[in-house]
This record gives C-alpha cells, structure tokens and sequence, in this order.
C-alpha cells in the first residue's frame, strides 16, 4: 500500500481542482511569469520587491548569508517602518483614504485615513520619546482589536523600539514572563475589552505583571471600556498624556536588520520563544505576499483579516502587509457569535468586504452553526476568501467557496509561521488551479523541499518532512537572546535546512498538502499516519463539523486512532451507537482500512487555545486514560471535564 521508505504515509487523495476565472486572471496582480522571475533570478527577485518599499538609502548588498543561519537582508539600505505605512501614502496624494474601519463589538464605530493616522501615530511616537523610549528599547502591547492598537505598534516602530505584542487573553503570569524576558521599559495596554456582552478587564494582569518586572518605567492605558482600575505613579491615560501631544513627528531611517517585533511563541512547556523579525526584510516580504496573495487593489478593495493582532497574523496581515500596501481594511473587536451568530456576514454586508482571510477553525465552527446565518447576508461583496493557520480540510473548503464565496470566489490555502513571517506556500490566485486543502506550491522567491529522515528530497506521490531550502527576506533572525537554541531548535536536524517540525505530501500531480505537526504523527502497524489526514476524512461527513484525533497506545498495532468529533447543527439527536459505526466505516472507505479509529467518542466542544488550536496532547491524556495535564491554556478549561466524563460511556471499540 505504501513505499517503505515514505516517512509519513500518503493516503488521503483530492482530485476536485478549481481554476481562476478568465475575467479574474485577466486583472489579476500576479502572473504565471513571476515564478519565472525568481527561478532566473532568485536574489535579483527580491531586490526588485524591496524596491517597491521606500527607502531612505539604498542596499548595497541584497543578502549576506556568510554567518548562517543568521541572515541579513539588503545589507547597508535603511527605511522606516510607519513612514512605509503610513506617511508616503499622504504624500502621494491618498490622505483622504480610509485606512482602518473599526467595529467594536458592542456596535460602534470609528473611520481613519490616512492622514488621521499619521497624526495619531505621530503623536504615540513623541508621547513614547517623552516617557524616554529610545531605539532599541522594547516595549510590551496588550490589547484589545482597537485602532490604538495598531497606533501603537506603528509608534513603536517609528521611533525604532521593538515591540512585543502579548494576546491580550494571556495570563498574567504569561505576560510577566514576556515582560522579563525582554527587559521592557514600557508596557501599552487598555483597561478593559468586550467579550460576548462582557467586559473583561486587563489592567489587574498587567498590574500583577508588572509588579515583579523591574524593567518597567511606565503603563500607557486606553481607556477602552470605562471600568475601575487600579492606580499607581507608573501608570499614563493615553486620553491625557498621547492626545496632548504634537501630531507633527519626523521619523528616523532605520538600518534594514534593527530589530523590529519580537513575537514570543507560547509552547505548551518550557520558556516561550521569542522570535525575532527586522525591518527592511520582513516589511519587503509581508507588503510582496499581501499585494499578490489577495490580489489587493488598493482603490476598490475592503480586506479583511479576522486574526488578534497578538498573533503573527495580525502584525503581517492587519498592521503591515495591508498598510504598506495602501489597503482600506476593517478591524473588528469582539467574538463572532456576538451578539448572535450572523456578526461576521453582517459586517462583511454593511462594510462591502471584498476580502476575507480567516482560519480553519472558525470556518468549521460556521460550518456546525449552520448555512442560515451566512445565508441571511448579501455576501456578494467578497472576490476571494484566504485560509490561515492550519491545514484546511477540503469538506470545510468546499464549505468556505459555496456558502460564503458564492462559488465564484478564489481560496488561496496559506501556509506560513510565526517564524516565517509572511506567506511561504500558497495558491497565486489569478494563476493556480487549486484543489481543495491544499497549499499547493512555493510562492515564487521560495525554496521548499519535502525530504525523507535523511534529509533526502522526496518526489510526487511522497510524503515526510518540510523544509526551507533557502533564506527568505522575512526570516526569523534568531530567538531573543538566546542564538544557540534558535540554531538547536531550527537548524540541527539537517544545517543545510530549515526545519520547523511540519509534516507535508506531494500529491501525484506534485502539489503540496500540509500534514500538520509531525510530533501529531500516529505510527499504525507500521504506517505513519498524519492526524491532518484522518481529520479530514471524518470532516467530509454530512454529520461531522469538527474532529480531533490522536494515536492512542495499542499492544496490537503500537498506536491506534482515537478520534473526538463534533457534530453539525441539528445532528445532536443523532444515534451514537449506528453513528460511530457509521463514521468508522466512513473513515475506512475514504482512507483505507489501516486509517479506521478504534474509537470515536462525540464531544460537544474540542480542548482549544485561545488562538484556536487544538491541544491534542490532552486527547491523548483522555484517550490512554492518564489524568489530565495542564489546561490553564485552553479558551475553556471545563471542556476536558465534559470530554472525560463521557468517554467512560462513550462507543468504543467492535
């Protein structure tokens, strides 16, 4: 059934493709020929990308690969980040353009341009110089989706601190540890943010934070909300101290390589990472995939990315790809069910969204809550629809292009990290005939390879390990403070890759499907078998909206698959008993025999973080009857009190 020397089992097969429309190739940004561009010309590629950047000098050197795996990028060229993002956009005549449409969740809303941003970002910039941020010192963001948000972030790199944006659902114990970590002189938050009618307040933790972190010289609070807090002499109202300020700001040029962001991975053990990204670089990249991914047109266009901006989402795709690229973007505070399930498809009606880029996970929640709620929408704004995250399924991207897109909009699959930076492997959209859940190639400018446990790479029809074969612009450039295990953690499997512990396939045709993380491999009788896979299958169930699965340890096979499902809207009263079977067989049928659960329990929610990913390592503590380890994690943490008690009574094995 399969080579022997496949590293990870090739099973699952998709042959459905859906090619660009000739009217969207026709005006499409990008064309087949830029792939021809970067194989002729790979460096002279990028340095033609960077150029569409303004610079204050220009590069001397497009990349110095001589201490790798530490890069740099158009060596000798400085710029500045805000100025890219936001002042020549008002110099060249584009003032009036509405940069930001904010949502809050409870109902209201606020329009800035262009010029408004400046004038706000310029003004975060000298209330940031008065309380004694120089270039270099970093400063910590927990925040709520709010315009201030993104001032902040431009502020920050403006004046040339980098920042650390913290997900602003984060503990205060993972806020300290970010703080301590990289030394923060100040930290930027807000007193409260809304949740599903609710305000849930931020300060105490930052308060808590703050209060063994020494680094810290002050709090700059926005008063989001109007709930009480707690007062000391560090903290700032950003109302009295940022809008007293001067709206006039000169920004100074940057080398390309000083350190812009810092985004700390959260890892379930162990100290977070903190992934650093640079300027000159990380902005050519995260502006190149932006303009050609979406095929943004600047004038018409509404872009929508639902990402938090404490993700590596929201820094590329909601504050610098999109405003680099002149976009007119919507950003939207709260939850998708608030204040009912129709909040996402009536801001896309009222806003005129033209582009959505979301995650798998929330399309399959839509997918459970039912075609109704999109359907109770003029949805005919949107042109093309994006997918971020994880691998997608091809039941929920069949989903996404008929309820949502109206089976006329493009899906561009991504795949990409916080590592990465930016875009890595996607559909170009007036270009690529795509097949449902998968990536499908390299971006032109991009060297991946899928290789065997040597390092050898595989061809079509094989399955194993990703890798990056070359240095990209938006690379990390190491892990704050810690260089030896940014080379441990990335680099020492195979020097001459970059490796960052994704499993992924060719298909026959040599197209490219993600297998997620190969720590998430199931070893079954001798097969490899990727969790992404079986997921998948059972999601193409007519009652299946969501499904996790682990390898459970098995005296007979060594693993055996154990599968928690969700079931669709208005499936609830289904019979468990014929409906495991009925999955089961399913699973068999679509894979093969060796892919079959052993058992399939139905749980009313999955064990998920606040990001949306699921925790399969809790499943696993549930499946092999372990005590459950740490969830303080989870969005909810009595999700795996529901899932353990049910799984004594739950269907199991025949």
């Amino acid at each position: 059934m399969n080579d022997p020397n496949e590293t990870l089992s090739n099973l699952a097969h998709e042959n459905r493709t859906f090619a660009p429309s000739a009217e969207f190739a026709a005006k499409a940004n990008a064309k087949a020929d830029l792939y021809d561009q970067a194989a002729a010309d790979r460096l002279g590629f990028w340095a033609t990308q960077a150029r569409g950047l303004d610079w204050e000098t220009d590069f001397t050197e497009v990349l110095d690969w001589s201490n790798a795996p530490f890069a740099k990028w158009f060596v000798g060229g400085t710029l500045n980040v805000a100025y890219n993002c936001v002042d020549r956009h008002v110099h060249s005549g584009h003032g009036d353009q509405v940069a930001i449409r904010f949502e809050g969740e409870p109902g209201d809303q606020r329009n800035v341009t262009y010029r408004e941003l400046l004038g706000e970002v310029s003004k975060a910039a000298n209330a940031l110089t008065e309380l004694g941020i120089t270039a270099g010192d970093r400063v910590v963001i927990y925040m709520p989706m709010i315009v201030e948000a993104v001032v902040a972030m431009l502020a920050c790199a403006r004046v040339g601190a980098p920042h650390s944006v913290v997900f602003a659902g984060f503990s205060a114990e993972a806020l300290r540890s970010r703080i301590d970590d990289a030394s923060a002189k100040l930290v930027i938050t807000a007193d409260g943010q809304n949740r599903r009618g609710n305000v849930m307040s931020l300060k105490p933790a930052v308060d808590e934070a703050v209060a063994s972190c020494p680094s810290v010289n002050n709090v700059l609070v926005v008063k989001r909300c109007g709930n009480d807090v707690t007062w000391s002499e560090k903290d700032v109202w950003w109302h009295e101290f940022v809008e007293g300020q001067s709206p006039e700001h000169t920004p100074e040029a940057f080398d390309s390589e000083h350190p812009l962001f810092i985004l700390y991975t959260s890892g379930t053990t162990g100290k977070p990472k903190g992934i650093l990204h640079t300027t000159g670089g990380y902005l050519t990249q995260v502006t190149y995939t932006h303009r050609n991914v979406f095929d943004l047109k600047p004038d018409t266009d509404v872009f929508w990315c639902t990402a938090d901006i404490g993700w590596v989402t929201g820094h590329s795709y909601i504050v610098y790809g999109p405003l680099a690229n002149r976009t007119t973007q919507v950003i939207y505070e709260g939850t998708p069910d608030a204040p009912a399930k129709d909040r996402w498809w009536d801001i896309v009606e009222r806003h005129g969204v033209t582009i959505l880029y979301t995650a798998p996970t929330a399309i399959r929640t839509f997918m459970k809550w039912g075609d109704e709620f999109p359907e109770s929408h003029d949805l005919s704004s949107l042109r093309l629809l994006g997918s971020v995250g994880e691998p997608i399924n091809p039941e929920a991207w069949i989903w996404y292009r008929t309820v949502i897109g109206g089976d006329r909009c493009p899906i561009i699959d991504t795949w990409w990290q916080t590592e990465t930076g930016a875009m890595m492997i996607s559909p170009l959209p007036g270009v690529t005939a795509t097949k449902p859940g998968s990536a499908m190639r390299a971006l032109p400018g991009i060297g991946v390879a899928i290789v065997d446990d040597a390092g050898s790479p595989l061809g079509n029809g094989s399955g194993g390990f990703l890798v990056l074969t070359e240095p990209w612009p938006a690379m990390l450039r190491g892990i704050w403070g810690d260089n030896q295990r940014f080379i441990d953690t990335y680099w020492s499997k195979w020097p001459q890759y970059y490796f960052a512990g994704d499993g992924a396939k060719f298909d026959d045709d040599g197209a490219i499907w993600l297998l997620g993380r190969v720590d998430d491999v199931m070893n079954v009788s001798g097969h490899r078998i990727s969790t992404t896979e079986v997921e998948s299958a059972l999601v193409s169930h007519p009652s299946v909206a969501e499904a996790a699965v682990v390898g459970a340890a098995d005296e007979t096979t060594g693993q055996a698959i154990v599968a928690f499902v969700i079931l669709r809207g208005g499936m609830e009263g289904a019979d468990g008993t014929s409906l495991v079977a009925e999955l089961r067989n399913h699973v068999a049928n679509e894979i093969g025999p060796i892919a079959k659960p052993r058992q399939i329990m139905i749980v009313p929610e999955l064990p998920k973080t606040r990001s949306g990913k699921i925790l399969r390592r809790l499943l696993q503590d549930v499946a092999e009857h372990r005590s459950v380890g740490d969830s303080t994690t989870l969005a909810d943490p009595a999700v795996m009190n529901l899932i353990s008690a049910g799984l004594e009574s739950s269907s199991a094995d025949d």
